[in-house]
């Protein structure tokens, strides 16, 4: 087998929060890097970055970009734009680029999924892989998301990987929990009004990155049981989250950096927790504990790198 030196892995939104980490984590180990972006020179500045401006849903696009290539890493998702869009890129586009890996002789394709696509109901309970999916009535996002790990399930030729984070913390401009989550709080009340029991599942961004890396440069090696590795050949799940917390530990960090109150409610919330025990079968331990990932968050609200 090729050496990690030896690589080349393909990073669709190589310039976002989780995808920059994850080039570089990956140049960490030694891989040459093709940082798919849609805009000219916004990719990682590292000696071991290729920037690739296009389309990834395009084929042509696509089987350009991959050829050659170990291994596909897509951390891309329009999360906030309208449902059609969001089934555009996501759920049709990303099967094109899977497609052109396989084709291409890619060995795999790590794909951010999001723990969002399971119903966490109030009577929900601990999730693991095997837990119910949502409705179609959940949202945008979810849905779309479920969709699209749905799609890439049906994609054969290659390894494929359905990586299912919670809530993301760490610093970054688009972070949505360190940066645009806060800064609804400081402006709405409904923002920072939740049951304080309910749970916040969270992973810290870089323990992310170290996954989708160790997975993308075979670190991790495939197996014929899902608990033991990623089916070789197939499409698998695996939940990846750090310790357990609540909203009241998540709120009373950002109001109290932020100087306002937060406002508790009784309302029905869910209590359980993302179970990653098959991550950590796999040999991911996280390195970011709940106390430092929410002193991190507080110290960056209070010397305003939120701004």
């Amino acid at each position: 087998m090729a050496g990690e030196h030896d690589k080349v892995i393909v990073v669709t939104g190589a310039n976002g929060f989780v995808g920059a980490r994850t080039c570089a984590a990956l140049a960490q180990r030694g891989a040459r890097i093709r940082a798919v972006v849609r805009r000219k020179g916004v990719a990682p500045r590292l000696d071991s970055v290729e920037e690739w401006v296009g389309a990834f849903g395009d084929q042509r696009f696509a089987a350009e970009v991959v050829a050659g290539s170990s291994a596909v890493v897509t951390t891309v998702h329009p999360m906030g734009s309208d449902r059609a869009t969001q089934h555009r890129v996501a759920v049709e586009g990303t099967p094109v680029l899977a497609r052109a890996a396989g084709s291409g002789g890619a060995a795999r394709l790590v794909h951010l999924s999001t723990a969002a696509v399971y119903d966490r109901g109030p009577d929900a309970g601990d999730v693991d892989e095997s837990a119910a999916l949502v409705g179609d009535d959940a949202g945008d996002y979810p849905v779309t998301k479920r969709d699209t790990d749905a799609a890439l399930a049906q994609v054969h030729g290659i390894t494929r990987i359905l990586v299912r984070p919670p809530a993301i913390l760490g610093p970054g401009p688009t972070s949505i929990w360190n940066t645009l989550r806060p800064r609804a709080m400081a402006r709405e009340e409904s923002a920072h009004r939740t049951n304080p029991d309910k749970t916040f599942a969270w992973v810290h961004v870089d323990d992310l990155a170290e996954l989708l890396a160790d997975l993308a440069t075979e670190r991790i090696p495939t197996s014929r049981d899902v608990e033991r590795g990623p089916l070789d050949g197939g499409c698998t799940a695996v939940n990846v989250a750090g310790g357990p917390a609540t909203q009241r530990e998540y709120v009373t960090v950002v109001t109290g950096a932020l100087g306002v109150e937060p406002v508790w409610d009784d309302g029905p919330a869910w209590t359980g927790q993302i179970v990653a025990d098959r991550a950590h079968r796999w040999g991911w331990t996280p390195r970011i504990g709940t106390a430092q990932a929410l002193e991190e968050l507080r110290e960056g609200l209070r010397s305003g790198m939120t701004d």
